[in-house]
């Protein structure tokens, strides 16, 4: 399509949103593709950028040995080196929404990885929104996050947080579980507790919903920081 066509379409005066994600057990790819659904409904651009590991990272990884070794390596922050993203996440955009889940307490390793590597040519000058999946515990993620991203010079107006709906200590242990290879779902005892791993149904509807929301709030050049984007939803 050419500029003028774009012009007479309209689709010059859309905004246009990139989402660079990374996505280890396919909650945070979840929770992406819902809220970019609801940009698209408002009638916004997205360019989607997920982010892969320079060597593969599997779920589960298979035993509890394992996913102890793995909670104390990323505890301390443990780069994970990623492969190279493409030239399309150096475009000008309205918006970036950097999505990830939390590994013990903080950003996982591939977007630590691309914040070192990357962060100064995505994000600086850009409005930043970030989109956390977690367990439950995400505020010091949240503050790492954010700190990283204004030194890459970002300006950071709101935030997203997903927290997995099932009550502790259930969760923490199911989900060590689930890591491990295990099905604490079908387990007698703990799947009376925890009936599934990750995000719910209403958790995926509602990041679409905000997805609107963000994407009307965009075309109306309404401020991003006046909107509330937390809810009994997304933080039961």
């Amino acid at each position: 399509m050419t500029e003028r066509n774009k012009i007479e379409n309209g689709a010059a005066s859309s905004p246009r949103v990139l989402i660079i994600y990374y996505s280890f057990s396919g909650q945070t790819m979840s929770l992406v593709s819902r809220l970019s659904m609801g940009l698209k409904e408002a009638g916004v651009e997205v360019v989607l950028e997920k982010i892969k590991t320079a060597t593969p990272l599997y779920f589960p990884v298979s035993s509890i040995p394992r996913t102890v070794k793995m909670m104390i390596t990323t505890f301390f922050r443990q780069r994970i080196p990623i492969r190279p993203i493409s030239d399309r996440c150096m475009g000008e955009f309205d918006l970036i929404i950097v999505g990830g889940p939390t590994w013990s307490y903080n950003p996982s390793g591939p977007i630590l990885s691309l914040l070192d590597r990357h962060g100064t040519q995505i994000f600086k000058g850009k409005e930043v929104v970030p989109l956390i999946s977690c367990r439950g515990y995400w505020r010091m993620h949240w503050w790492g996050l954010r700190a990283k991203l204004v030194k890459c010079g970002a300006v950071i107006s709101n935030y997203l947080v997903f927290s997995h709906p099932h009550a502790e200590p259930w969760r923490t242990i199911g989900v060590f579980l689930k890591i491990a290879g295990k099905k604490p779902e079908k387990a007698p005892f703990i799947g009376s507790h925890y009936s599934f791993f990750g995000h719910s149904k209403e958790q995926n509807r509602e990041a679409r919903r905000l997805g609107r929301e963000i994407g009307q709030a965009l075309i109306s050049k309404k401020n991003l920081s006046t909107l509330t984007l937390r809810s009994d939803l997304s933080l039961p």
